[in-house]
């Protein structure tokens, strides 16, 4: 049975399994998670240690280089880079792509435990795996004018995390800002010596005072009781009564030494929304949660909660990635939508048949359905990249429709028969044609598979989504746009002129101009040396980056005062700052941490972060907006170092260590050296234009008050050294001894001295120490006290200690830039002898991507070769449609030159892609070619395919790029990002149709592949 048959007996079957393939995208696209890019498991884990107050130099020999020796073992890792600063210490460790970092996490802290013994007593490490859900997906504020920030933190803790926290897809609900409530006993010294007391005694009293135990169990009337001890405080006034000491001369009260009553625990950090003091409460996603789901629920359960709230409390959103994702995601949709529509108006324009068009134009819904099926079945997610994948293979998706349809239509208008004898022999005999080309647009996305890194976190989401959409193209197009025109079309149809006047004339000027062309074909070589001209022209002047850019709708504003600058001299600066972003017009809201970044991680009390929302368009770029902001707060903000990116850029930094595009690593075992060459390299780099928020990559912690206790004046004292610094340790920051339940929540009770009497050094200096027999001294008598100058962190890379000078940049592409910066370091004097030098943050990152991306190419090109060699089994036929190619890819690069596009990794897909795209198109001439008469001269034939070739060409070319015009335009938010893809390919489809019926017959005829004798498939050289 031939497939004509075949496809006729199993008429019904087929069309049902598509209509459920259809039905059941369609039914699965509510279920679909939605987020803004594919879940990534980053190949990175971060280790943060913690071994109390000690110098940075004896940290990092005595910590962080046993732990960084113990995980250097562990198999996968790449490299590694550690931040010593004084008791603490941070271990970046990056894995190859594709690990498994479950098991990677594992082996680290296997290996940390296995030399912690040997480290320090105290040490403490913590080790986290890096993804995307330690970030926010959402973040509100609450604001009160009325409420204490203690109440707005209760409300967050005690309510509001309780009820989100049961939505499905949120992993945790993390609240900072606001004050905690504690009691506090704030004793009088005078009062507290002249009962011998100490701060000590007040706080065992209370210890003692404040418990509740089971001691034992009794059975009595035939049950079991369990006998509790309970002396718990319940109340302020309980804990005025506590007796502290009793006695012939009566009872001490802490009320008789101590004034008590409600306080906040010590905090230093500072967090505020739009000018005032707040709690923020940030939501954070699980893997594969629905981003778009969550928070529309959330809202939703907030607008409940709202009736709850006590009068006065404000609850606002200054984040939700759900805004730009639904913009995103709707900007690609329109697209899609407008790109069919124009397709679809180019169809009916070429076959000015309604039916016709509609039977070809159903295949793209159709498709795009089915797509998604398969993207629910494969566990993937509606994002930047899917979607952007489906958008791009729209024009795809309706060149295989198209072509099967031009065929039938122009098949069934040359035959008598009636139209239903003549479809599906027609299908049958395009069926060959219709794999090869489809084989072509496919197998190019087969290198993808081994691409890594970011690129290929990023974008296999992108080519897979594609390539499936390709692969039910195909068999749509085969299956059910025969059966689908073979049911529908008539006489009428098949009576219907074919062309008409205008294409009469096109193709009888085509004709006139292919026998001048095939007289001399070597026209097209200097044709050739032309466009490659201008292609190396534009290559000179295009710029290079890495991720395509988009407007977020937002952007972080990273922050550093002087080191060691209080939290309230730094809050001083800041409140400038945010005076800056109010008069900043398309600022809409802001959130501000201080002592905290974004992700909740701690830090120095003069370091911190804004997160800056914009209004919604129309309003300038933010770009534009940043670049304002930068320049305001450096000339009016003095002594503030700042740093600007969005927030994605910034993310995506953070996970792969790799924040700045700019990055200047410099090595060198002399740490005095690299302190004083980090700021010379950062005063060169900061000179280029465009270069912006230079670092120097020394960091300063805080200074310090170094109290240096002289054991023998300690001894003649009557005390150890250790029991001096607990009393200092008390009194600097009380003795949190007992905490007293009220309600969900334990509260602190904390001993403590006025705050008048530890103010300054020389308040510090008179603190009295008592001794064990009951005197009292000074610390001055036993101890001398200096302010110290904080030290420099010290940063090793592969066990290699090295300064790290950062940058951004500012309206300029990457590749220029660094080119200037290499030029700079390569200036005498700037790097001496002794340190190396290696670039690496974004632009490392880039060069790796890049590599890979060419690679990717290489391996398309050569996959595209064998299918021509397999299709046509000559070297020749397939040379010539390569070079047809690089005619296509030289049009990219102008392209790119004139609509100002950077070569990045979204326009390097569409080159490869442009070479699938071409070759498929060029496989259809020559299957036309192979199919005339072997009897005709090689040059009519090439003539005539090009002739019957001319309107499916013209369409699929035509189509093709109106579907993807909105794209290339970046028309709506989102757009950006595959805007690059879609300017590749669009400026290589602008040239396709002179190229595959033009140049390709010229070359074909040059190279000897259009044999007299024989067929394109059976040439001289086969």
């Amino acid at each position: 049975m031939n497939f004509a048959g075949w496809i006729q007996k199993h008429r019904s079957s087929l069309l049902f399994l598509i209509a459920v393939l259809m039905i059941g995208g369609v039914a699965e696209i509510r279920n679909l998670p939605v987020a803004l890019f594919p879940y990534i498991s980053f190949p990175r884990v971060v280790v943060s240690l913690d071994a109390g107050d000690r110098p940075a130099e004896r940290m990092a020999i005595e910590v962080t280089l046993p732990i960084e020796q113990a995980v250097r073992a562990v198999p996968g890792v790449r490299n590694l880079r550690s931040t010593t600063s004084r008791g603490s210490a941070e271990i970046s460790i990056n894995f190859d792509w594709g690990e498994d970092m479950v098991a990677a996490l594992l082996q680290i802290e296997s290996a940390i435990n296995q030399v912690m013994p040997n480290l320090p007593q105290g040490t403490t490490a913590n080790v986290r795996r890096m993804d995307p859900t330690v970030f926010p997906v959402l973040a509100y504020s609450l604001t009160s004018d009325a409420r204490s920030l203690v109440e707005l933190r209760d409300i967050a803790l005690y309510q509001l995390r309780p009820l989100l926290s049961t939505i499905g897809g949120v992993a945790k609900i993390e609240v900072l800002g606001g004050a905690q409530r504690e009691y506090q006993a704030i004793v009088n010294p005078a009062r507290l010596d002249s009962y011998g007391l100490s701060l000590s005694d007040v706080a065992k009293a209370l210890s003692a005072a404040n418990v509740i135990q089971a001691v034992g169990r009794l059975e009595d009337h035939y049950k079991l009781y369990l006998a509790m001890s309970d002396t718990r405080l319940l109340s302020l006034e309980q804990i005025r009564n506590t007796i502290l000491r009793s006695g012939p001369a009566g009872l001490v009260r802490l009320a008789d030494v101590a004034t008590v009553g409600e306080g906040t625990v010590p905090q230093w950090v500072r967090v505020t929304a739009d000018g005032h003091d707040a709690v923020i409460f940030q939501v954070h996603q699980q893997p594969g949660g629905n981003t778009v789901q969550i928070a529309r629920e959330i809202k939703t359960k907030l607008a409940e909660f709202r009736k709850q709230l006590p009068p006065g409390v404000n609850v606002a959103n200054w984040y939700d990635q759900s805004e730009l994702i639904v913009s995103s995601a709707s900007s690609v949709r329109d697209a899609m939508i407008v790109g069919v529509v124009f397709a679809v108006l180019i169809l009916l324009l070429f076959l000015r048949n309604l039916k016709v068009t509609l039977i070809a134009a159903i295949a793209v819904p159709g498709v795009l359905a089915a797509t998604v099926l398969l993207l629910y079945i494969f566990n993937m997610s509606f994002n930047m990249m899917t979607l952007g994948g489906m958008a791009a293979a729209v024009g795809l998706i309706i060149d295989d429709a198209i072509v099967m349809v031009e065929h039938i239509v122009r098949r069934v208008r040359e035959g008598a028969a009636h139209p239903r004898g003549r479809v599906l022999q027609a299908a049958a005999e395009f069926t060959k044609s219709l794999a090869g080309s489809s084989a072509s647009t496919i197998v190019i996305f087969a290198p993808l598979a081994f691409l890594s890194g970011v690129t290929g976190a990023f974008f296999k989401a992108l080519s897979l989504t594609m390539a499936a959409s390709l692969i039910i193209s195909f068999v749509v197009a085969w299956l059910a746009v025969p059966l689908l025109a073979d049911h529908f079309l008539n006489e009428n149809d098949a009576r219907q002129e074919e062309g008409g006047r205008f294409s009469a004339r096109i193709q009888r000027d085509y004709r006139s101009t292919m026998h001048r062309v095939l007289a001399r074909p070597w026209v097209v070589l200097l044709i050739a040396a032309i466009l490659f001209g201008a292609a190396f022209l534009s290559y000179r002047n295009i710029g290079s980056g890495f991720m395509p850019s988009m407007d977020e709708g937002g952007f972080i504003l990273d922050y550093r005062s002087e080191p060691g600058t209080s939290l309230s001299e730094t809050d001083r600066l800041l409140r400038q700052v945010e005076r800056i972003l109010r008069a900043t017009s398309e600022v809409d809201t802001y959130s501000r941490r201080t002592g905290l970044q974004l992700g909740g991680g701690l830090t120095e009390a003069n370091t911190g972060d804004f997160f800056v929302r914009l209004k919604p368009f129309p309003r300038r770029n933010i770009e534009a907006v940043m670049d304002e902001v930068r320049q305001k707060v450096e000339g009016q903000v003095p002594g503030l170092v700042i740093e600007l990116a969005q927030l994605m850029e910034d993310l995506i930094g953070d996970l792969t260590a790799v924040p700045q595009p700019i990055e200047i690593k410099l090595y060198s075992d002399d740490g005095n050296l690299l302190l004083k060459l980090g700021p010379a390299v950062a005063k060169v780099i900061e000179k280029i234009p465009g270069v912006v928020d230079v670092k120097s990559g020394i960091v300063l912690a805080g200074d310090a008050l170094d109290i240096q206790i002289d054991r023998v004046k300690a001894s003649l004292e009557g005390v150890d050294p250790d029991a001096i610094t607990q009393m200092v340790s008390n009194h600097l920051t009380g003795i949190v001894t007992t905490q007293v339940q009220s309600g969900p929540k334990m509260i602190g009770v904390r001993a403590w001295i006025p705050h008048s009497l530890r103010v300054t050094q020389h308040d510090v200096e008179d603190l009295r120490v008592r001794a064990p027999d009951g005197h009292l001294f000074p610390l001055r008598r036993v101890a001398s006290l200096t302010a110290v100058t904080g030290q420099p962190e010290i940063t090793r890379d592969n066990l290699k200690q090295m300064v790290a000078v950062t940058g951004r940049i500012s309206g300029r592409d990457i590749g220029s830039v660094i080119a200037q910066v290499k030029q700079a370091l390569a200036r005498p004097g700037v790097v001496p002898q002794g340190v190396y030098d290696d670039l690496g943050g974004l632009y490392a990152e880039q060069q790796s991507a890049f590599a890979g991306l060419i690679a990717v190419f290489l391996g398309a090109v050569a996959l595209v070769f064998l299918l021509l060699l397999f299709l046509f089994e000559s070297f020749r036929v397939a040379i010539a449609v390569l070079v047809t190619t690089l005619f296509a890819l030289s049009a990219d690069l102008i392209g790119l030159w004139l609509t100002g596009t950077e070569v990045n990794i979204s326009s390097m897909m569409g080159m490869t892609m442009i070479v699938g795209i071409v070759t498929e198109v060029a496989i259809f001439y020559l299957a036309e070619y192979a199919d005339l008469s072997a009897e005709d001269d090689p040059l009519s034939r090439l003539i005539k395919a090009g002739n019957n070739r001319m309107r499916p060409i013209a369409m699929t070319t035509l189509a093709a790029i109106f579907a993807l015009l909105p794209l290339a335009l970046g028309i709506g938010q989102g757009a950006a990002m595959q805007q690059p893809l879609a300017i590749a390919i669009v400026s290589g489809l602008a040239i396709q149709f002179p190229l595959v019926l033009v140049v390709l017959p010229a070359l074909l005829l040059l190279l000897g592949a259009a044999s007299r004798s024989g067929s394109a498939n059976q040439p001289a050289d086969a």
